[in-house]
């Protein structure tokens, strides 16, 4: 192969891989090692209770997670020959993570012969006293050169208890199956699309 061809094909690979992680969790089980991460799992409890999760990505909103995750409720009760379902319990679990990564393109000008050595000073200002400047922790008379990056994730689950015939109509716990799928099938996302 020719080295440009090489380069192609390491360019294609990689923007591929990125615009996989730039991609919101789409409606699809939750294997490990799949392109984008997440997805639904169900535990079966008995013959008609059952355990449902869904979790998103680092992309996928709060709002996303529990409808994919009322959806599957729905798309499994029909499954199993059920009219419709209550969730019995139900919580969201939000992992928020912060990172502070220094701008990879900022390099000191003293440069990297002087690794050890980095000119540090301390200065005074009338509202915070005496402060020190240190090229690794942002410059106090500019911008800071570090990102700080907060990351929320978002997992729901749900114990769903299905049954047949018609829902109760004061139950605010009870889902008609047929209908969620209905109402939110139309903006569920599947992979590929």
């Amino acid at each position: 192969m020719k080295p440009k061809s090489v380069a192609l094909a390491a360019s294609l690979a990689l923007a591929g891989l990125l615009s996989a992680c730039a991609t919101a969790t789409p409606y699809q089980p939750n294997i490990p090692g799949q392109a984008v991460s997440g997805g639904y799992s169900d535990q079966q409890i008995e013959t008609n209770r059952f355990r449902v999760t869904f979790s998103g990505n680092s992309l996928t909103s709060r709002e996303t997670v529990e409808a994919y995750l009322l959806y599957r409720a729905a798309e499994l009760t029909v499954q199993q020959g059920y009219d419709w379902f209550s969730v019995v319990e139900r919580e969201v679990e939000r992992d928020r993570r912060t990172y502070v990564e220094r701008d990879p393109f900022y390099r000191p000008w003293y440069g990297p012969s002087y690794a050890y050595w980095r000119p540090s000073w301390r200065y005074y200002g009338p509202a915070y006293g005496w402060r020190t400047w240190d090229p690794y922790w942002g410059d106090p008379f500019w911008a800071d050169r570090v990102d700080v990056r907060t990351v929320d994730r978002y997992e729901a689950s749900a114990e769903i208890l299905m049954r047949r015939g018609t829902k109760p109509a004061d139950d605010p716990r009870a889902f008609d199956a047929r209908a969620v799928i209905d109402n939110i099938g139309p903006r569920v996302v599947r992979p590929g699309a």
